[in-house]
């Protein structure tokens, strides 16, 4: 992890298309998602993110806001004594996991103000994952021409986090995708459109809910 970081922050670390975050001590660093976080012990994460670890990155070039995916609410505890600077969701499945069930987003974005911990839920269009998972037709989130994920962003935007992450624009295998889309049927399947909406639908729900959280953002930090 710390090879990887190294390579990705000394290869691309000043090209201008690199994203970086203001974190809450004004420094700005690069921002990291971590999948999949909790496989690996706190103890271990804890010697890279951690000031006494033995390979740590912080106060060194190689910093940064490091988040970590919550999934079952235990996760929160390892999460912070791993030295992350915050969580995220990322499914898009509403009831899925603790972590990306909107009823708990309010309790988790506490535990993370108390702690100095970023929150970021991650909302999605709707979720059919069964072409490639034909067994989770349980997880199957109907889109209802855009009403599924307007109540997602409006779950996220309640809790007022500074970041709001979307799963995912091009996903089409688990139906996640916000990009544009027409009617396309192949032999073997029939791929989700957005009729009676146009092709851009979810593009457009996004651009406005974009506005919508940065005007909303202002009033919270005034």
């Amino acid at each position: 992890m710390y090879d990887n970081i190294k390579y990705i922050v000394d290869k691309y670390g000043k090209h201008g298309a690199f994203y970086k975050f203001k974190s809450s001590t004004g420094r700005v660093l690069p921002l990291f998602y971590i999948y999949d976080s909790y496989l690996t012990p706190p103890e271990s994460w804890a010697e890279l993110l951690t000031a006494k670890g033995s390979r740590s990155v912080r106060g060194t070039p190689y910093d940064g806001i490091f988040v970590a995916l919550i999934v079952e609410e235990r996760h929160k505890y390892d999460i912070l004594a791993s030295g992350f600077d915050g969580m995220y969701t990322y499914f898009a499945s509403n009831g899925f996991s603790f972590g990306s069930s909107h009823q708990n987003w309010k309790a988790i974005k506490a535990f993370c103000d108390a702690n100095n911990l970023l929150f970021i839920p991650s909302v999605g269009p709707g979720y059919v994952d069964t072409a490639v998972r034909p067994w989770n037709n349980h997880n199957t989130r109907n889109r209802v021409n855009g009403r599924y994920y307007e109540t997602s962003l409006q779950a996220a935007l309640s809790v007022r986090s500074e970041i709001v992450t979307i799963t995912s624009f091009n996903q089409w295998h688990e139906g996640t995708q916000i990009e544009k889309a027409t009617p396309k049927k192949t032999v073997t399947r029939l791929y989700l459109d957005y009729q009676p909406n146009q092709p851009d639908h979810y593009l457009e729900l996004t651009r406005q809910w974009a506005e919508n959280f940065n005007k909303e953002k202002d009033k919270w930090l005034m």
